[in-house]
């Protein structure tokens, strides 16, 4: 069983900027928590203001970080972290935030979780790679995890991409057209063939007005 570590007076919690911003924690107000093993873990913020946001996830056993096994989005003014852990142990997870319209390159410190995983039963998978406009309020509803170990035959894509004209799915050079439905994206993609060959799965959009441009969101490796 870990030892738990020791973390500086005012470290855990909300921080100054997260009063200044009017953020609240929506579904983990307590900053230390412990779980019986490493299921998913969803933490919410309510955010009534527009954020740029980053985070880190560090391993307290040797104080790697494990950025990768966290995944960023946005819908109607919640800011959610799905979160896998990759084994048992202490976790520091920290979130960095500013307003979006806010200039500056530096993200203070917003809030600072301890994560206590007394089991870990399953192996943890990273999340697609982000890129800088997918959390310009982008929310995506399936696949989390995409990798050489799911099921690729038929992959159902299920996207939220506020002012897209045009989302496809591009691996290998070959285009999977998403269609909008209501205010989501999607359609599926045969993938296969890609089985264990390292290639690139990309989710891209187009926001006009150059219908050719395309700008790449999520990155999954197959």
């Amino acid at each position: 069983m870990s030892e738990r570590p020791e973390v500086p007076v005012g470290y855990l919690g909300s921080q100054p900027k997260f009063g200044e911003l009017h953020m609240q924690a929506l579904s983990h107000a307590d900053p230390e928590f412990s779980m019986d093993n490493n299921t998913e873990l969803e933490i919410k913020f309510k955010c009534p203001k527009p954020v740029k946001v980053t985070t880190n996830l560090i391993n307290c056993q040797d104080d790697s970080e494990n950025s990768e096994f966290v995944f960023t989005q946005t819908k109607d003014g919640v800011l959610s972290f799905v979160i896998t852990l990759p084994q048992a142990g202490y976790f520091k997870f920290q979130v960095f935030a500013l307003e979006a319209s806010d200039e500056s390159k530096s993200l203070p410190n917003v809030f600072n979780y301890l994560i206590n995983v007394k089991e870990a039963l399953k192996a943890a998978y990273p999340f697609p790679k982000q890129y800088a406009q997918w959390k310009e309020g982008c929310f995506l509803y399936s696949p989390l995890v995409l990798n050489c170990k799911t099921s690729l035959a038929k992959v159902d894509f299920k996207l939220y991409i506020p002012n897209a004209k045009a989302v496809a799915v591009v691996a290998a050079g070959e285009w999977f057209h998403l269609a909008k439905k209501d205010d989501n994206w999607e359609g599926t993609a045969a993938l296969s063939k890609h089985r264990g060959k390292d290639v690139k799965v990309t989710v891209n959009a187009n926001f006009g007005p150059d219908e050719t441009k395309y700008a790449t969101l999520l990155e999954y490796v197959i």
